[in-house]
């Protein structure tokens, strides 16, 4: 009988990923769209294709925000659904003028940092 193997197992076992909520993820996968395409933006001279799918993967991510606000069974209040479907239409306008060379992402990073500051708590939602 040895009582340590039992204890060294748990010890030694993987702990289970902590759960994310779908806030924290919405959070997540926005900063990772606003950072890349920030760094494309500096880049975008000399790499064009790095912004074209910084750019894309932002309006993909926009676009799945939008399906998901557009369903009845949304629990977010109708007005703020209606504002994040909106920012969803001005930002596939905007992807276009950006990857057409007539705008910059700029304008693209705040509304993600603010959404961002919302899904915080920071009162700095849409």
């Amino acid at each position: 009988m040895n009582i340590a193997t039992p204890i060294a197992r748990a010890a030694y076992s993987q702990r289970e990923a902590p759960v994310r909520t779908a806030r924290a993820q919405e959070y997540d996968l926005l900063a990772r769209c606003t950072q890349k395409m920030a760094m494309a933006w500096t880049r975008r001279k000399e790499d064009f294709p790095l912004l074209a799918t910084a750019v894309h993967e932002n309006l993909q991510l926009w676009s799945a925000l939008a399906v998901d606000v557009a369903d009845h069974d949304n629990g977010l209040p109708a007005p703020l659904r209606a504002q994040l479907f909106y920012l969803y239409e001005f930002t596939a306008t905007h992807s276009q003028a950006v990857l057409a060379n007539r705008a910059s992402v700029e304008v693209l990073v705040d509304i993600n940092k603010a959404v961002m500051r919302g899904l915080r708590g920071d009162g700095g939602g849409v």
